[in-house]
């Protein structure tokens, strides 16, 4: 069993509330969990208004498959037009951890 996480560092465009900010950040969160059957949530920066911390996790028997699933996370956050994907850090969990 394999455990892959992401976690997206993003900046977001013009926010001004954090009402603003759920409106962009529940529509992404449900579509990565909606396409992908990953789990996801915002995970930090709730009380900053331009920034947020989405958290991405997966279970797998394979690691092809779990790296293709994230991968393709990835690239759908980086071709979001209202979001700036600032950074991606990636985890890789196997029976040996």
């Amino acid at each position: 069993m394999y455990v892959g996480t992401l976690s997206f560092d993003l900046l977001l465009g013009d926010v001004r509330s954090l009402k603003e900010k759920r409106s962009v950040i529940r529509p992404i969160v449900a579509e990565l969990h909606r396409k992908f059957a990953v789990s996801v949530a915002e995970v930090g920066d709730q009380n900053l208004h331009r920034r947020a911390e989405i958290g991405v996790a997966m279970v797998s028997g394979d690691t092809g498959h779990l790296s293709d699933v994230l991968d393709r996370c990835e690239r759908l956050m980086a071709a979001r037009p209202e979001v700036e994907l600032l950074s991606v850090r990636r985890r890789l969990h196997g029976d040996d951890d």
